[in-house]
């Protein structure tokens, strides 16, 4: 079965469930310019500073380096925080939201699961309770030190970088109650630290929506191998219910392989043009 065919498939599910569940990796972000930091060259592409620092992701993306390098810490995350502030969402996620509004049957509305720390399906009208991010957002601040169980807000905070040698170049963000450097509330490599309790909320409001939904589309995109959070949600979904009522539709460039399970399609494509297609052909069900 091509492309075109499983997309007509899944469009005849859509227009019969009462629950729709986006789960999103890294390559939702890509066709609205966003990396997905896929493998060290492509980090280093997005930063080419830290190539010439022999710094990967991994290195990066880690609570200690607040510790031992704050200015290098904070230009790495100052930069993704000006970034993501700036991206203007592509048109899938203005799809995905519309389908949430205007699909026939769907009840119990959307919600999103995502390892995203962008905050681009809120910027399309997604209500944030009804986002689940499920290793934090970089919109929120934590202590470093947890001086408090608290996290607050970025805004108002805007990061000055060099982005020749990823070093900030204002002050830091502090801590509201202890005033030491405070940290994104984004859940790193090796992270014993990060506060979770705003999505553990979240993630409570997505059991219990489950919970209610009677037949459960999937929507799939962009959510990779190497950190398998979103893939392995939706894949236990899929075990966990009976066939006639979940279907998966899992849209990714490089690893479209799908459960051996009625009612799952994998195609091969970027997010935007699959979600772009699925428009169609839901609209050709219509006329």
């Amino acid at each position: 079965m091509d492309n075109q065919q499983k997309l007509i498939q899944f469009a005849e599910h859509l227009k019969q469930v009462d629950g729709l569940l986006i789960t999103a990796g890294a390559g939702m972000g890509v066709d609205s310019g966003l990396p997905d930091f896929r493998g060290d060259q492509g980090f280093w592409k997005a930063y080419p500073p830290l190539k010439h620092l022999g710094k990967s992701f991994v290195d990066m993306a880690t609570p200690q380096l607040f510790h031992t390098d704050p200015k290098l810490a904070w230009g790495f995350y100052g930069l993704r925080l000006n970034t993501y502030r700036a991206v203007e969402p592509h048109q899938g996620f203005y799809l995905l939201e519309e389908w949430s509004e205007t699909l026939p049957n769907l009840t119990h509305g959307a919600f999103v699961f995502t390892s995203n720390v962008d905050g681009e399906f809120q910027k399309v009208g997604f209500k944030d309770e009804k986002v689940y991010e499920c290793h934090g957002s970089i919109h929120w601040l934590q202590c470093v030190d947890n001086c408090k169980q608290d996290i607050w807000s970025v805004d108002g905070y805007t990061p000055v970088v060099d982005e020749e040698y990823c070093q900030l170049t204002n002050d830091f963000p502090t801590c509201p109650h202890c005033g030491g450097l405070a940290r994104p509330n984004i859940l790193m490599f090796s992270d014993w630290e990060w506060q979770d309790q705003l999505q553990a909320v979240k993630e409570h409001k997505l059991m219990q929506w489950l919970e209610q939904v009677n037949k459960l589309a999937i929507i799939e995109l962009g959510a990779g191998k190497a950190v398998p959070s979103v893939r392995n949600f939706g894949e236990q979904l899929v075990r966990y219910l009976d066939d006639d009522n979940v279907s998966l539709m899992r849209i990714n460039m490089r690893e479209s392989q799908v459960p051996n399970k009625p009612n799952c399609y994998g195609v091969d494509m970027g997010a935007l043009d699959a979600l772009v297609e699925l428009n169609k052909q839901l609209k050709l069900i219509d006329s």
